[in-house]
């Protein structure tokens, strides 16, 4: 029985790239792999037997000491903690390899090196930017950013890349710095997972050798949603409300193609988004958080989900599960969402940022026929059930693992 070791900072489904990590480790054990966790304490952990391994929470934002922002500050750098951990756990699990999600920020880079030190093999999915940009996404207050590529991480400090914040940028400028000059992302890791293909190219131009990277899209089982049967009436947009996401330039858009906008989630600009509705006198209406089956309603209701992104996105499980579900996606045409969003197949692409762009394609969409869009939200599920499959999936992953000398 084969043996995996998965590492993630938060063992919740917090986010997308949580839920990767998770959901991986379930495929694989339901093909007779045997899993590990080692991630951080957290309140909203889901409950583990290897918990014990885990190491102290640390969170950006909570009203810690001085004392213990200092600790804090020198394990996001480098923990000797997590190496220490995680080292006891490879000697009592003894995994076949390592495959690593998002690890920065609170199990440190550090890890590799312990991990490699000790013959594990060691994956990694990217998720982000990270393993080129110290901020991890490449932006920043003015907008997409990649003067990192050619120039000092100081520039992280100077623009305040993370969070606007001088403390915080401070710190991951030094991480980055720390762990560039130890090369340990390409001296360690064996093989990085990417879901796009934009995500490899980018690695490649800031000088990433190509040969470390495996193209494996993120999938859905479609026989686990039902798809929708009208076209619906109104327009979505789900997920977290932060100002990268664009939903101000969708907000703009909706306004001035007179079109009914709902939109689900929370976020740090949700109060803002708000007072830019009400100024505008726009009709958007704001849903809060929803999930589950309450959230596939809300989709199947839909004319057409809305990603208006305004940075790098990698590949939206959004817009995989908007597919799944029968409805067309408009989405900007940045990062890797014009790989999913194919004009006239599965949705429709938008100038990033540009509103006029979009209340184009928002009013092309409210006037579009409804037998139209209903066979074209059914394109869009085969297209995922063709190329997004579990199946295809599994197969690269054990294929991957395979040529790493794991034994399947």
């Amino acid at each position: 029985m084969p043996r995996l070791l998965s590492v993630n900072n938060y063992h919740y489904r917090r986010g997308g790239s949580d839920v990767v990590y998770l959901e991986h480790a379930a495929l694989l054990e339901k093909l007779g792999w045997r899993n590990a966790f080692f991630s951080m304490h957290h309140p909203k952990n889901f409950a583990s037997e290897w918990s014990e391994y885990f190491v102290e929470e640390i969170e950006f934002g909570h009203n810690y000491s001085l004392v213990d922002k200092v600790k804090m500050a020198s394990k996001i750098v480098y923990s000797f903690e997590a190496q220490k951990k995680i080292k006891r756990l490879v000697n009592d699990f003894k995994p076949d390899v390592a495959h690593l999600h998002c690890i920065y920020h609170h199990l440190s880079p550090a890890i590799i090196p312990t991990l490699k030190s000790l013959n594990v093999p060691v994956v990694m999915t990217a998720h982000d930017l990270k393993i080129a940009c110290p901020a991890y996404k490449m932006l920043n207050e003015t907008g997409i950013c990649e003067k990192c590529k050619d120039g000092s991480v100081i520039n992280v400090i100077k623009h305040r890349c993370l969070r606007n914040s001088l403390a915080a940028s401070a710190i991951v400028a030094a991480e980055t710095a720390v762990h560039r000059s130890l090369d340990t992302y390409k001296k360690h890791i064996d093989r990085i997972v990417v879901p796009s293909q934009f995500f490899m190219k980018k690695f490649v131009e800031w000088g990433w050798p190509v040969e470390k990277f495996v193209y494996i899209p993120n999938y859905v089982d479609v026989s686990q949603f039902e798809p929708a049967q009208d076209a619906g009436a109104y327009f979505l947009y789900f997920g977290r409300l932060a100002p990268e996401k664009g939903v101000a330039t969708l907000i703009h858009a909706s306004h001035q193609a007179g079109v009914p906008l709902k939109i689900a989630g929370t976020g740090p600009i949700e109060l803002e988004l708000k007072a830019l509705t009400k100024e505008l006198g726009s009709s958007a209406e704001f849903l809060g958080y929803r999930s589950g089956g309450e959230l596939h309603d809300l989709i199947r209701g839909a004319r057409a989900v809305v990603l208006p992104s305004e940075w790098y996105e990698n590949a939206p499980m959004s817009v995989l599960e908007s597919f799944a579900l029968g409805k067309p996606v408009i989405g900007a045409d940045i990062g890797g969402i014009p790989e999913m969003v194919i004009n006239g197949t599965s949705g429709w692409t938008f100038t990033s940022g540009n509103v006029d762009d979009l209340t184009e394609v928002l009013r092309q969409v409210a006037g579009c026929p409804d037998d139209a869009l209903v066979q074209l939200g059914y394109s869009a599920r085969q297209m995922v059930a063709e190329h997004f499959n579990r199946e295809q999936y599994v197969n690269k992953i054990q294929a991957l693992y395979s040529d790493l000398g794991v034994q399947l």
